[in-house]
């Protein structure tokens, strides 16, 4: 992005036009021009270069001339030369001079020379360093660009739009690629929605300039969102500016812009730390749910959502939606709160941001608000899972029969719960009657019976567990319980199984 006095547009008509170098021929020869320039100034000051770029400013349009420096100047090296530290150098200067009074040439001849016996140096290097830190006698180190002449117009370009867009109040996109438009769009974490129009779905994204306070920090993730916009092989943008009070719309597509070499925004997993911290701790429990990230769009009147996760039930077809408002302007959340209203029949929750004062509303709107301040407390959203739980758990049972009759020997109630598409807890009200519920685990009698005429008191605990492998039992506790027996723990030499008093 540019800074604000080098943009360049034309408002002809009352339109809003960026003015894009193109295939401008040129534009390529001052670019390679420009590109000379930082070449062949390398090892002299900053205030030499600015110097030969000002030379070209006279002779082409200053602005295209200062806009090619400033994407240049991200890619030169400047540092201070000096045989001394100049600002030490100027302290100690400059209390010679308070003690000599410097009113002439001779009076500050004779401070420098004063300076120059108390560090014990030259005069010579004293006058080197004096000033050597300032920015216009910095040396350009090293240049070592990455850009062509073509491809610093194609960056150029794409600055060029950046830095119109960040007056925009809203901008509306659609994208051939829409599924990496989103996505970004929310790792960016802007503000947003998505229309449905005649022409198919456009993301809408809310401008930096419809900020209360402009935000820089936004505007410079707005601006980063172009270069995922004109990655896409088809696009269009239309954005609304606010161009000094006045609306004017700025229009582009793939001919307009296009990104030289550089790959789309792919960073930031989450659209904020509340919603990362909520997703690390939700998933280091061990819960009947599984977290999905960005789950699919939800139907909203002619609009739709996309909430920003879902929790899975894993005993069945279920799916929860959690959609997380946090840092949103009031136009932004009143549009959300009508989005609310309008959603298709799909269980809704939403965490809200206390400061926002909407809570209740959002209650009204929904399966219920999840009030947060700083971060979603996971107990709150476990404790709105558990009201869908009880009716997930009732509905598992009654499609329950009263008795199961598993064929295996022995199998586990998890296992069992498996086959059956529910969870543990919903095998609580069904009967068992050819087998035993030892601890989690279903054992025909027959089972227990032989497993008990082959362990014995005194038998180390290593031989007792290896029969009970032999016959598919794993919860060894529960079963040498079941049969009578403790284990008598001998150091570090092992168990040695005891008849239990």
């Amino acid at each position: 992005m540019l800074t604000k006095d080098l943009l360049r547009v034309s408002r002809r008509g009352g339109g809003y036009y960026p003015q894009f170098v193109g295939e401008d021929a040129a534009a390529r020869d001052l670019a390679a021009c420009v590109l000379g320039v930082y070449q062949g100034h390398v090892g002299e000051t900053r205030g030499d270069l600015d110097s030969a770029l000002a030379d070209l400013e006279a002779e082409f349009e200053f602005k295209l001339v200062r806009g090619f420096a400033k994407l240049l100047d991200r890619e030169a090296t400047f540092e201070t030369r000096a045989p001394l530290d100049p600002e030490r150098t100027r302290r100690i200067v400059f209390e010679c001079a308070e003690s000599v009074g410097v009113a002439t040439d001779a009076d500050r001849r004779e401070a420098l020379s004063r300076a120059a016996e108390r560090m014990r140096v030259s005069t010579d290097d004293i006058e080197q360093s004096l000033y050597a830190d300032r920015e216009v006698a910095q040396v350009l180190c090293a240049f070592d660009s990455r850009w062509t002449p073509e491809t610093l117009c194609e960056q150029y370009d794409l600055s060029l739009a950046q830095t119109a867009l960040f007056d925009a109040t809203e901008v509306r996109v659609r994208s051939s690629d829409p599924a990496t438009l989103v996505s970004t769009v929310k790792r960016l974490r802007l503000l947003y929605e998505i229309r449905r129009t005649d022409e198919g779905r456009e993301v809408v994204v809310t401008g930096p300039d419809a900020l209360f306070t402009r935000s820089r920090r936004y505007g410079t993730r707005f601006a980063r969102l172009l270069r995922t916009v004109a990655g896409a092989s088809e696009w269009t943008l239309e954005a609304t500016i606010d161009d000094r009070n006045a609306e004017r719309t700025l229009r582009l597509d793939e001919s307009d812009v296009s990104v030289p070499g550089v790959e789309p925004v792919t960073e930031m997993t989450f659209d904020s730390g509340v919603e990362a911290d909520f997703a690390a701790r939700f998933q280091s429990l061990d819960l009947d749910w599984s977290l999905v990230r960005e789950p699919e769009p939800l139907a909203a009147g002619e609009h739709v959502v996309i909430p920003d996760f879902a929790f899975d039930w894993n005993h069945g077809e279920f799916r929860v939606f959690l959609e997380v408002m946090g840092f949103w302007t009031p136009e932004y959340v009143e549009k959300k709160l009508s989005r609310f209203g309008d959603l298709e029949d799909v269980a809704f929750l939403v965490a809200v941001d206390e400061s926002l004062g909407v809570g209740e509303a959002v209650e009204a709107l929904t399966d219920g608000a999840i009030p947060y301040s700083g971060t979603v407390r996971v107990k709150d959203a476990v404790d709105a899972l558990r009201e869908y739980e009880t009716d997930l758990l009732a509905e598992a049972r009654d499609a329950l029969p009263d008795e199961l009759r598993p064929d295996d020997d022995v199998i586990s109630l998890a296992d069992l719960a498996d086959a059956h598409g529910v969870s543990e807890q919903a095998l609580d009200s069904v009967a068992f009657p050819d087998h035993d519920v030892v601890g989690r685990t279903l054992v025909r009698p027959t089972v227990l019976e032989t497993v008990a005429e082959t362990i014995e008191a005194g038998q180390s605990l290593d031989a007792a567990e290896s029969t009970l492998a032999e016959h598919g039992l794993s919860d060894t506790s529960a079963v040498l319980s079941r049969l009578g027996y403790r284990v008598e723990w001998e150091g570090l030499g092992g168990g040695v199984l005891r008849a239990k008093s």
